[in-house]
């Protein structure tokens, strides 16, 4: 059999001035995209899952610096024994198959998110994939796993309230400074652009805290069908809006 060569990728434009830093995706229509072409869900997961390397090759060529990815909700529980178990074992085997080109292309990976419903494989597997890749800069991902935005402030809120009652923290020097020192991203900066995907309008509890002033784009296109240059166009369309967080530009 003779395999073809992969067409070599386009140069994407250049970063706009003023893009964003930060972009967190809901990467959602994986189910959808599979459904409409009579295969199984989990089939649609899989092919999602190649549109993440796509997506974060192309961030340090748009300027972005840090790249948050919503893999797996709190909420996601509830679905079928069949796809979790699906959904697991695609996690280890990308992690698995991906820690030697996401080392190679300079990316540091963290995972955010409650890790104690996960089986012991993977864990171990998102904590060598967290050390061997601690020492890169070129692009932050972060892959939201076992993750809700009201379970991680509870957590925080817990931790927050503990250091109180052992009097390491003056519960009158809690501000809205304080908490985000308690949360999973704590070493993040905030998004300035959330993309959802698949025509869903709904945020669906993900980085409830730090999306406070975060702009939001939520397009049609089912997350396998989604390229570097919609990611591109996005990230040029935030570009030009007028941020003014509250306030009034003189």
């Amino acid at each position: 059999m003779i395999r073809r060569a992969k067409k070599p990728l386009e140069p994407l434009p250049e970063p706009t001035a003023g893009g964003p830093r930060h972009v967190a995706i809901i990467m959602d229509g994986n189910g959808r995209w599979a459904t409409q072409r009579g295969r199984p869900r989990l089939f649609g997961h899989h092919s999602g899952a190649k549109r993440v390397r796509e997506v974060v090759e192309a961030c340090p060529e748009v300027g972005v610096e840090y790249l948050t990815i919503f893999a797996f909700s709190t909420e996601n529980w509830k679905r079928t024994q069949v796809e979790v178990a699906g959904l697991m074992s695609l996690f280890r085997r990308y992690i698995t198959k991906e820690t030697r080109a996401l080392n190679e292309r300079g990316v540091r990976v963290r995972f955010i998110g409650d890790r104690v419903k996960l089986d012991d494989k993977l864990i171990k597997l998102m904590n060598d994939l967290e050390e061997i890749t601690a020492g890169n800069t070129r692009v932050n991902l972060t892959i939201a796993l076992n993750y809700g935005g009201r379970d991680e402030v509870a957590r925080a809120t817990k931790r927050l309230a503990q250091d109180v009652a052992d009097g390491r923290l003056d519960p009158e020097k809690v501000d809205e400074e304080t908490l985000p020192k308690y949360l999973d991203t704590y070493v993040l900066p905030d998004p300035d652009l959330v993309i959802r995907t698949s025509g869903e309008a709904r945020i669906s509890n993900f980085l409830l805290w730090q999306s406070a002033y975060a702009e939001y784009e939520f397009i049609d296109t089912l997350w396998p069908d989604f390229t570097r240059e919609e990611f591109a166009s996005l990230c040029a369309s935030y570009g030009g809006r007028d941020r003014r967080f509250g306030g009034v530009k003189t």
